[in-house]
C-alpha cells in the first residue's frame, strides 16, 4: 500500500509521527479544492495562493490538535476560513489608515488582464468578474455558507459545524445569499 491509497487520519497519524511524505501527500490530495474555495473568497488568484500557503503552514503547526472524529477537508476549510477573515481584516485597517484602493479587486484584474481567445472569452471573463464581485458584496455572514456549501461543495451541517451555527442557520443564509447575489448580478448586468 503506498501513501496515495491511506485514509487522511492515517496520513495525519504519520505526519503526527516525523513523517513529512504523509502530510505532503495529504497537502496534495486537498490542495486544489482548497485553493478553490480559498480563490472564490478573497477574489485574487495571488492572493489566494497566499493564504492557501498560510493555511498549509497553519495546519502543520497544528496537527497534533486535529480531532480524528472530523473529516479533514472540514478541518483544513476552517483553517482557511480563518486566514481568510485574517486577511480581509488587513486589508480593511490598510485601507482604512492608508486610504488604499484596492488593486486586487476582480474588476481591477478584469481590466488589467483581458483575456487574448476573442470575444467569447472576454464575455466569460466578464461574467466571472461581475459574480465575484457580487459575492465580494455579500455580508460575511451570507458569503461565507454560501461559499462553503454551493461553491465548496460542503453539506450544510458541515458548513454549520464549521461556522458554529446550526444547520438551519446555515440554511437560510444560503437562501438570502443566493437571493442578494442574483439581485446585485441583475444590477450589474447590462
Amino acid at each position: 500500500m503506498t501513501l496515495e491509497d491511506e485514509t487522511d487520519v492515517d496520513l495525519v497519524l504519520r505526519a503526527r509521527g516525523g513523517e513529512d511524505r504523509a502530510f505532503t501527500t495529504l497537502m496534495r490530495r486537498h490542495k486544489p479544492s482548497l485553493y478553490g474555495f480559498v480563490r472564490r473568497y478573497v477574489g485574487d488568484a495571488d492572493a489566494a495562493v497566499d493564504v492557501v500557503q498560510e493555511t498549509l503552514v497553519a495546519a502543520w503547526k497544528a496537527l497534533a490538535r486535529f480531532d480524528d472524529r472530523r473529516a479533514f477537508p472540514v478541518w483544513l476549510r476552517a483553517i482557511a476560513l480563518n486566514k481568510c477573515r485574517d486577511r480581509a481584516r488587513r486589508l480593511a485597517v490598510r485601507r482604512f489608515i492608508l486610504g488604499e484602493k484596492d488593486d486586487q479587486s476582480p474588476e481591477a484584474q478584469a481590466q488589467a488582464d483581458p483575456a487574448p481567445d476573442g470575444e467569447e472569452s472576454i464575455v466569460s471573463a466578464q461574467r466571472r468578474a461581475i459574480v465575484q464581485k457580487a459575492v465580494d458584496r455579500l455580508p460575511i455572514k451570507l458569503k461565507e455558507p454560501l461559499l462553503l456549501t454551493y461553491f465548496d461543495e460542503l453539506t450544510q451541517q458541515e458548513a454549520a459545524l464549521l461556522l458554529g451555527v446550526t444547520v438551519k442557520t446555515v440554511e437560510t443564509r444560503v437562501y438570502r445569499a443566493r437571493q442578494q447575489l442574483a439581485e446585485l448580478i441583475d444590477r450589474s448586468a447590462i
